[in-house]
């Protein structure tokens, strides 16, 4: 999932510095990583994050079919958090989180990222990069310890996909490949038509999901859209 999705130009170096250079909270160091490193995938795009808490309709800023939503989150979270899901770290991440991402706050993530500079910090069911959780704690004006909860995540994967254009689609105003070309763009492991991911060979990502498999998974989830 999130974040979990989501919107968004990725910007992620090679060093996996990008877009880490400014703090959120007053910290302290990391407690010592005490988990074993989940089997997650790659990076999604910078994009949008963070909002209140999920499953609060009156805080969408547009009401959704719940059901289909749930089903496109799954779908992303099959590309991009594997068997991990919501505990999801970035395999690339050489030293983890001091715990399993859905126990921690803002704050101790925002730590685990500052403490770790150089290596991948895609975070939770949807991968979430921090350019994208550090723009939009700040935007949504959320506490440093607030907790990364499934609820959370869901919430801001929601986001993400308010701002790859869904009401458009669900609509019918945007089509469906259009649709598909947005959310590629925010998350790597999902493919283009060629079968790659928009971001293919950088910073290590790759498409984990054939283009059919996606297009016929969206059809299935909105047989009448686009």
């Amino acid at each position: 999932m999130a974040g979990r999705l989501l919107a968004m130009v990725f910007i992620w170096l090679a060093s996996g510095a990008a877009g880490e250079l400014q703090s959120l909270f007053p910290r302290s160091a990391p407690s010592p990583v005490s988990h074993a490193a989940p089997g997650s995938l790659f990076a999604g795009a910078e994009a949008g994050l963070f909002r209140a808490v999920l499953r609060q309709p009156a805080a969408l800023t547009t009401p959704h079919d719940s059901n289909r939503i749930d089903r496109l989150l799954t779908l992303i979270a099959r590309a991009e958090a594997g068997p991990a899901n919501y505990d999801a770290v970035q395999h690339g991440a050489r030293i983890l989180p001091p715990g399993p991402p859905t126990a921690l706050t803002l704050a101790e993530i925002d730590a685990w990222i500052d403490a770790t500079p150089g290596q991948p910090h895609a975070i939770g069911r949807y991968q979430f990069i921090p350019a994208t959780l550090r723009r939009l704690v700040r935007a949504e004006g959320l506490p440093a310890q607030t907790r990364f909860t499934p609820d959370v995540q869901d919430r801001l994967a929601i986001v993400l996909l308010e701002e790859a254009g869904l009401k458009d689609f669900e609509s019918g105003t945007l089509p469906r490949a259009r649709f598909m070309h947005s959310l590629a763009r925010i998350w790597a492991g999902l493919p283009l038509p060629n079968g790659r991911s928009y971001y293919h060979g950088y910073a290590g990502n790759k498409a984990t999901m054939t283009w059919a498999t996606f297009d016929g998974s969206l059809r299935a989830i909105w047989p009448d859209a686009g």
